[in-house]
């Protein structure tokens, strides 16, 4: 597969969570992998747990892969 991957998981939001989209379209807001796994089960590109970590077809866009929270740094 060559070329940007279909999958997005976009910067975590101001309130929490990132934004996934699949193919450019918005599925939704992600809090955890399990709810990126099924956004885009939802957009009929099911597949085992681990393509999370596959550059070809999930890009973790303006963050670490698998967070969803920003950290809080300290006063």
């Amino acid at each position: 597969m060559a070329g940007k991957p279909p999958i997005v998981v976009h910067r975590i939001s101001a309130s929490g969570g990132r934004r996934v989209t699949v193919r450019g379209r918005i599925m939704g807001l992600a809090h955890s992998d399990a709810d990126v796994l099924e956004l885009v089960a939802r957009a009929g590109l099911p597949g085992p747990a681990d393509l999370l970590a596959d550059p070809t077809l999930v890009e973790w866009a303006g963050g670490r892969p698998h967070a969803y929270r920003r950290l809080e740094l300290p006063p």
